[in-house]
């Protein structure tokens, strides 16, 4: 017999409707408010004039992004606030000798709940499933529920959190005798490849005599295998079963079972759940890393927030799994929700296309968000939390492992690890880089991306990379200049500049309005990062023996951190992904596709539409594929073949190709036969707006979505690549708007309440969901196309369309009438019949009209200085060799400190003042290197002769020194400096300055050098 490995077999709870068991969707016809009031809990009272939706839903994300938003950088300055919900439903009378449950997947946060009148309980963690026994306050006839969320005490995350009811929520009717939830655990003593035994555990509420305890096993097809049937004698039976020639689950063949466990009272059911589970063994060793089913594997992973795309946290299970299918397509096998527990909705999509999870509980153990879960509620909450969340996921078959923290460290890990283990003992526990001591896997955020890392570093105990590598990149911008975000760092890998003088000059901010270096698009070479390319790491990662994988920061964009990373507004989101918060694939995503799937690929970058660009200018053409060799054709000729190699700089087949216009185009071969082929014709000015959709199939609760991808093209069919026209959208009949997002970090428009986005970078997305029940529903879409700037041409085009959604919808010709001189179209307008011309800074507007009715209205202005910024090589001087600045006004404010722009040469937006009176400023800093000393120097101004003003220095809550601030000779102008040296660790910092009785005086930025 096999000595078998380390198993897992883990399974997943999905309940039906049965006569004894009945789950009720309890998404639809919530009434909402943005208000705050006691007697909002009262039973009987009128929220009619509320606003009706229905969950997910997420107030923060609907109100969008705003100047000095609650959640501040890190939230994407999106707002926080108090929401309440309540929502009427009815009960038959028999159904109240049964027990009810009320049951949430996930509120944000501190949420409290009433049942006609009756406080139930509060919930403070907002990544956490909870559910409460409503029984007793139910009624026969209309019953109604309250629910308050109070988000007023903010930044209460690191990054952006979505605010309300953002997940399912479920009524389920059971008898008084019934499996408690969370209690059904599916464990494999022995695996083997002829055959597998398997424990099935419960708990029950409390036993009546003469009752029986049932389980059956069902293959992946469908058939019996096993079953057996006890006397329930005890409040925990525990049945053995046998499963012959089990067939294992793993990424590539996720092999779902299913159990049915009951509970009998002679031949009638009194409950009954199906459980799916799969068979798989894990092993992890110190030398070799981490082995799947006997076979060694390379994790190939991403770290995802569950706010990473277009929805903020209101997924619907269908948009769910859109979004989990184009990470694997793209070929991981492994993700890590970061850094928090999801709704089950996202272990139950990763059960079934086979995604490995690395399933995480909290950030911190302690404050590391000024008013987050750490700092509110973790000592006293974090154990029923810990046991909800392992108790409710130990079941899936793709949770591999357990993640307790990220960045942290303190005395209660042992006791952290301890518990858990009590809850599952039969999966090993890690962190993302905190107290490594005590986990049972080494996990290394993002100081395992060095070369001194890699080349230095030895363990004891099995390795994982938990959140590398970080490179960031914007869809369709280049750059052939190597940028590091903080500057090139010690002991980082070689990644050199691809041409000697950069090639592109174009941004989305001018550089003279950049508040930092920071605040420029990122490269998609893959030269754009922290401290390596994703190139050079996969290679580190495949061929280093103790290196079990990674997961890359991260998976999609997402809002938030985006000061931090890109200098904050009008930044709001961050760039990491692989693909864009639209879903728009990045080039990023197509090179892991040519390392990491199979089925024949070929991507080339970057566009060949470059009109600003002199003829002759040499562009580095890449392409990533996975075939054995690429042929690239310029206007026919060919520039000779490349294969892709297995050393990083050679993984992508590179040309270097003097520029001019024309068709690029690249064939892949295998054996010498074609196998495919991609190509650029370079486009000429955008004239006709291309409109496709996909449709997302209803799932459980969760009604159909849509998504509608609108392109700029030329009259050839080209996609333009600098596309910034605006899209507007009319919808008709029974869908709603999620949002609309096309990618932009920078773009201010509301992605909710608007009716346009622009084109970025000639794309963007309207997103759909389907009121229940509906029948019909169409869309108008429309633009005035064109060159921004007109500098290739002065030629302007209007299309608009109507796009039958769902359903037979009725249709009727659109007029278009348009103005040049400012006029008002719907009075003034000429009806629009062909492309017209215009001048420098022209203004169009437009209205759409339909059997005489008002459709849209629309306006685009064009000109030199409108869109994208056009530059040269010396734009961006002024920002080289600057060191980090870090704006007082983007910190986190307490006491009198508040933020004036009433001065003359303040850096960034403005500054921080305290008026006489008490406060403090914290900033908030990522080292990517190691720990150790930086000098940092604090700008400031003041005239207040005899005085020095001062203030506390701490870093990450400790206090380091105080400092002094003479007068600089000024209150208008004349600002200095004060230096000093602290100690960074590697990772998350906190850097406060705090008065001591005597004010302070004018702070600016933060310098690190």
């Amino acid at each position: 017999m096999k000595k078998p490995f380390l198993i897992l077999l883990l399974v997943v709870c999905v309940y039906s409707s049965y006569a004894q068991r009945i789950t009720t969707n309890f998404n639809n016809n919530w009434q909402f408010t943005l208000e705050d009031n006691a007697s909002f809990s009262k039973e009987n009272f009128d929220s009619s004039s509320w606003e009706t939706l229905n969950v997910p839903h997420d107030w923060s994300f609907e109100k969008g992004v705003r100047k000095g938003g609650d959640q501040g950088q890190g939230g994407g300055y999106h707002d926080g606030g108090i929401g309440w919900y309540r929502k009427t439903f009815s009960v038959e009378k028999e159904s109240l000798s049964k027990t009810t449950y009320i049951n949430f997947d996930g509120v944000y946060m501190n949420s409290e709940v009433w049942v006609n009148g009756n406080y139930l309980a509060k919930r403070p963690y907002g990544y956490i499933s909870f559910r409460y026994d409503i029984s007793k306050y139910l009624k026969a006839g209309k019953n109604n529920i309250a629910v308050r969320v109070d988000n007023s005490l903010e930044p209460s995350a690191r990054w952006y959190h979505p605010c309300g009811i953002y997940a399912a929520v479920k009524l389920i009717e059971v008898n008084p005798v019934h499996f408690k939830p969370n209690t059904i655990f599916v464990t494999t003593p022995l695996i083997e490849s002829q055959k597998a035994i398997v424990n099935i555990d419960a708990e029950v509420t409390s036993p009546q005599k003469g009752l029986k305890y049932k389980v059956i096993l069902y293959s992946p097809d469908g058939k019996e295998l096993d079953k057996n049937c006890e006397k329930l004698k005890i409040v925990n039976p525990s049945i053995q079963l046998e499963v012959n020639n089990p067939k294992l689950w793993s990424p590539e063949t996720p092999n779902l079972y299913k159990a049915v466990t009951l509970i009998l009272d002679g031949k009638k059911v009194i409950d009954e759940v199906e459980t799916t589970f799969g068979f798989k063994t894990v092993e992890w060793k110190t030398e070799t890393g981490f082995w799947l089913n006997e076979e060694n594997v390379k994790l190939k992973g991403v770290c995802e927030h569950w706010e990473g795309g277009p929805v903020g946290g209101a997924w619907t299970k269908p948009m769910l799994r859109w979004k989990l299918q184009a990470l694997k397509d793209m070929g991981i096998n492994a993700i890590r929700p970061s850094h928090n527990p999801t709704p089950p909705m996202f272990y139950d999509i990763c059960d079934e296309i086979g995604l490995l999870v690395m399933d995480e509980i909290f950030d911190g153990w302690h404050k590391k968000a000024p008013q987050d879960y750490g700092k509110q509620a973790f000592d006293e909450w974090w154990q029923r939390d810990v046991k909800e969340w392992i108790t409710r996921d130990r079941n899936h078959p793709s949770i591999f492992v357990w993640s307790l923290g990220n960045e942290t460290h303190s005395d209660v890990a042992p006791e952290l690890v301890g518990y858990g283990k009590k809850l599952d003992p039969t999966r090993l526990f890690t962190s993302g880089a905190g107290n490594p001591e005590d986990m049972d896997i080494q996990g290394v955020n993002g100081g395992s991306e060095t070369r001194s890392f890699i080349e230095n570093k030895s363990f004891d105990k099995p390795f994982i990379s938990t959140e590398a590598p970080h490179t960031w990149q914007t869809r369709g911008y280049y750059r052939t200049q190597t940028w590091w975000r903080d500057n090139e760092l010690p002991g980082t890998y070689e990644l050199p500049n691809l041409t000697e003088k950069e090639i592109f000059f174009y941004e989305g901010i001018n550089p003279k309005n950049w508040r930092n270096r920071k605040q420029r698009f990122n490269s998609s070479y893959d030269n754009a990062t922290v401290r390596v390319s994703a190139r050079k790491y996969w290679e580190v990662m495949r061929d280093t023996p103790w290196h079990s994988g990674h997961f890359r920061w991260t998976g999609f964009d997402y809002y938030g951190e985006a000061g931090l990373v890109h200098g904050g507004l009008p930044f709001n989101l961050f760039m990491g992904g692989a693909l864009d918060v639209a879903g728009f694939k990045k080039d990023l995503f197509h090179f892991y596709r040519s390392q990491w799937t199979k089925e024949t690929m070929i991507h080339m970058l970057p566009h060949w539409t470059h009109p600003r660009m002199k003829k002759g200018t040499v562009i580095p053409v890449w392409v990533y594929s996975n075939a054995e060799e690429v042929e690239l054709f310029l206007n026919g000729t060919s520039l000779g073949k490349d294969k892709p190699g297995t050393i990083w700089n050679e993984m992508q087949c590179e040309w270097m190709v003097p520029y001019e216009a024309g068709t690029l185009e690249a064939v892949a071969y295998i054996d010498g036969k074609e196998v495919k082929r991609t190509s650029f014709t370079t486009a000429k000015r955008p004239s006709k707006l291309k409109t496709t959709i996909d449709k997302l199939e209803a799932e459980e609760s969760f009604t159909t979505s849509y998504i509608v991808t609108s392109e700029g093209l030329d009259a050839y069919d080209n996609l333009y690549p600098y596309g910034e026209s605006k899209v507007y959208y009319k919808i008709q009949g029974d869908v709603k708007k999620i949002s609309m997002e096309n990618g932009s970090p920078i773009d201010p428009t509301s992605r909710t309440t608007s009716d346009f986005r622009a084109l970025f970078f000639g794309k963007t997305r309207l997103f759909l969901r389907e009121q229940p029940n509906a029948q019909k529903a169409s869309i108008i879409t429309a633009s005035i196309l064109g060159d921004k700037a007109l500098y290739t041409s002065n030629i302007i085009t209007i299309d608009a369309k109507q796009i039958s959604i769902l359903g037979k919808n009725s249709s009727s010709d659109l007029n278009i009438f348009y103005t040049l001189n400012g006029d008002n179209p719907e009075t003034d307008g000429v009806l629009y019949k062909k492309a017209f011309e215009i001048t420098d800074g022209t203004t169009v507007k437009a209205i759409i009209k339909q059997n005489g009715t008002l459709m849209l209205r629309m306006e685009e202005t064009f000109g030199k200085n409108e869109g994208l910024f056009w530059g040269d090589e010396h734009s961006a001087d002024m920002w080289i060799g600057r060191g980090v600045n870090i704006s007082a006004e983007e910190g986190v404010l307490e006491g009198a400190a508040k933020v004036s722009d009433d001065a003359h040469r303040y850096k960034g937006s403005g500054f921080v003042k305290f008026d006489g009176n008490e406060g403090a400023v914290t900033f908030y800093q990522e080292n990517d290197g190691e720990m150790g000393d930086y000098s940092i120097r604090f700008r400031y101004m003041h005239n207040n002769e005899g005085q020095l003003h001062p203030m506390k220095l701490y870093v990450n809550d400790e206090y380091i020194r105080t400092l002094e601030f003479k007068p600089t000779g000024g209150w208008e102008k004349e600002w200095k400096f004060v230096p000093t040296i602290i100690t960074l660790k590697a990772g998350a910092n906190n850097i406060k300055l705090e008065t001591v009785g005597e004010s302070g005086p004018f702070i600016d930025e933060l310098f690190i050098d």
